[in-house]
């Protein structure tokens, strides 16, 4: 698969019987590894367990349904810069950026927005996991980049070097080139912790 993350919004009709779903009712999300990237399924429960399908899951979690609605009060400024940046470095799909994208998503996973809901090891060693932002269901899939703890407090310099404007997106990318932070053995990495 040529990305190595994506976003996927959440769906606001079933993805089975197009009705629209519910306001906090129970929805199953899936994900469907296409070869090409991923396809997400939000459908109300009933519809998820009767239709038939050929294809097993890459990624399947049930959840809580909540309509959008306007939002009246604002998050504060530095969080709201991750999610964008977050977005905005997956957008780019650039591959020395992996590491950046990895501690933006544990950075949102521990503010509460983001939610891991699986991970996958891939028969190319990888580790693959699934997020969704807890406000709106957009679902996140990011490579987990066996980051070394030694490299952590680069990459968090630079996650915060971008935050503040110090450093361009260019900038921090060429620092990844310089010295590789991934590839570590099982011993030598940082997983996050969730709480």
């Amino acid at each position: 698969m040529s990305q190595e993350w994506n976003i996927r919004c959440r769906g606001h009709f079933c993805t089975v019987c197009e009705k629209p779903l519910v306001d906090r009712a129970p929805v199953v999300s899936a994900l469907r590894d296409t070869g090409e990237g991923y396809e997400r399924f939000d459908c109300h429960p009933e519809c998820w367990k009767t239709a038939p399908r050929d294809w097993e899951p890459f990624s399947q979690w049930d959840g809580v349904y909540f309509a959008p609605v306007k939002e009246v009060k604002k998050e504060p400024l530095k969080k709201e810069d991750a999610g964008e940046l977050l977005r905005k470095l997956i957008t780019l799909d650039d591959p020395a950026m992996k590491n950046v994208v990895y501690v933006l998503a544990v950075m949102l996973e521990r503010s509460k927005i983001l939610v891991e809901r699986d991970a996958k090891q891939l028969d190319d060693g990888l580790i693959r996991r699934v997020y969704e932002d807890r406000k709106n269901g957009d679902t996140f899939v990011i490579l987990d980049p066996r980051l070394r703890l030694e490299n952590l407090g680069e990459v968090q310099q630079q996650v915060v070097a971008l935050l503040s404007g110090t450093k361009t997106l260019g900038e921090v990318a060429s620092e990844s080139d310089e010295e590789p932070a991934s590839g570590a053995s099982e011993d030598e990495t940082a997983e996050p912790q969730t709480t």
